[in-house]
This record gives C-alpha cells, structure tokens and sequence, in this order.
C-alpha cells in the first residue's frame, strides 16, 4: 500500500504553497489506496510553537483533506541520537567548530544547501564537549555506501551524488538533528513509501538515498512536484508574507473551493506553478470522496 506524507513545521502559518503540498501528497495517496499522514517536523527551537501545529490541524480540515496524524520529531529525539552514534561509532561523523563566516571565507565552491564546507575541522582535534555541529565525512560515507540509485516517480531512475552537498552537517548546534537526518528516520519510521515534496528538494534525495543506505533504511520512491510562486519566479515562504490559510479560513472563505481551485491549477492573481523537468500533474481525488 503507497504511503505519503505531509510534514510542516510549527514556525509560522501555512499559506498556498503548503496547501498544493499537501493536496499531492493527499491525492497521490488516495488515488491509488492508500494512506497519507501528517507528521509535524518540531525541533526547530524555540520557532516551533502548538498554536501553529494546531492552526495546521484546522487548515487542512478546512480544506477537505484527511490525514492520520503520526508523533511529531520532538516525540523522537533519542531515534536521532541513536542513528547519529551510529554513524560516530562507524567513523563517518566528526565535530566541526567552524562558524558560518569561517565557511563562507574559506569555501571555494556552492551546494544545495550553501557554501560547500572546505574540511577545515576533518583531520584536527575538536573539543567535543564544545559548540560543535558534527559532519558526515562524505568521502568515508560514499566508500562505505558504494554507488547508489533511487527513483523519482516522473523523472525515473536517478544516480545518486550525494557529494553535492560535501560534509554535510546532520546534527546542529540548536537543533539534535538535521533535517536531512531527521526527515530520512521519520520517513522509514513511519513507513513511507512515497515521498512526495517540492522541487527545490529534488537535490536532497541523493543524500537522504546515501543516509538510507548508511542506516539500513528502506527505500521509499520519490515524487517532487512544482513549487507555487509569484512574479518573477519567488517561491512562496513564510517570512515573506505569502497569503496565509488562518487568515483565509477565518474571513469566512470556503477551504474546499480553495482545494479543488488548486487541484485544477486555478492559482490567485500574481501566482503560478513552476513545474522543472520533472514535476507532471497527478492523479486528482475529489475532495467530496
């Protein structure tokens, strides 16, 4: 049975983005049987609050769609710290000191997620007891692996290069994983078997594929959809201000119009899809079904 999942994070409200997000990953589930769940992604510090995981529960009900909600990261904070000693105990982790500014000066070229960090910290002594983030050694880690392929359900079968992202970070100083390391536990955990997310992620599976493989994870099928964004090609976000469900379910508007007008790719004014190579329309449910 095809398991999806819709995983927000309590630091700020949902707005349109979300929404589309959340109805692929609903109707890529329904369409073929099967289940989708809510799972809310909570250790993000003191920018994680209840008030929005639960404005999130109304929103989506808003809207028409059903999810069984699972326990949210902050419930799984020892399976992250397990798979992290893991990986320490298999020499494919070491503590980095190094603050942002160090990295952007001494950085000579750019990944998915910035500055590639240059293996300042790789070969000398780090107090582990210190501020320290602790990096994959992904030179080590692509050994230990040997090559791996993973699958996007429209773009086929990918090969995985993980090495975009040099020596990741997968434990953070304000948060106890990384949301490569946490997502890709959660993921297993939960058993899905598709991941259905935005575009901008599509880079992230090589390495959420090598993680996988590090941790003897099953290996669910990938389905990157496109992103909503406005003029001039901006993905709608949170911190700019993108029109919000709260507020739109409050005045009074009707969720389940919304959700088919979305479905159908009637966007608001100024908004628009933006697709990539390999994002294609999915199978529609109908939100009275």
């Amino acid at each position: 049975m095809i398991v999806t999942r819709f995983a927000p994070s309590p630091n700020g409200h949902l707005h349109l983005g979300h929404a589309y997000a959340a109805i692929v990953a609903h109707d890529v589930a329904r369409a073929a049987g099967g289940r989708c769940l809510l799972r809310i992604e909570d250790i993000d510090g003191a920018r994680s609050l209840p008030q929005f995981a639960e404005a999130f529960r109304a929103d989506l009900a808003w809207l028409g769609l059903e999810f069984a909600e699972v326990p949210a990261q902050s419930t799984r904070l020892a399976t992250y710290w397990a798979a992290a000693n893991r990986l320490r105990d298999r020499g494919l982790l070491y503590p980095c000191s190094c603050t942002r500014a160090q990295i952007a000066a001494a950085a000579t070229s750019v990944g998915p997620d910035g500055p590639l960090y240059p293996g300042t910290c790789r070969r000398r002594p780090i107090d582990a007891k210190g501020r320290i983030v602790w990096r994959l050694d992904m030179a080590a880690a692509i050994r230990s692996a040997g090559p791996l392929t993973w699958t996007d359900a429209h773009a086929s079968e990918q090969q995985a290069t993980p090495e975009l992202f040099g020596d990741v970070v997968l434990v953070r100083k304000d948060a106890p994983a990384s949301y490569h390391l946490a997502a890709t536990l959660d993921d297993a955990a939960d058993g899905i078997t598709c991941v259905t997310r935005g575009m901008d992620l599509f880079r992230a599976s090589h390495l959420h594929r090598l993680l996988q493989a590090l941790l003897g994870l099953a290996v669910p099928v990938w389905h990157h959809h496109g992103l909503l964004v406005e003029a001039g090609g901006r993905k709608l976000a949170k911190r700019d201000g993108a029109p919000g469900l709260t507020e739109r379910r409050l005045a009074g508007e009707d969720g389940r119009a919304l959700c088919d007008a979305l479905r159908a790719r009637r966007f608001p004014s100024g908004i628009a899809l933006s697709e990539g190579l390999h994002s294609r329309s999915w199978q529609t449910h109908s939100s009275s079904s």
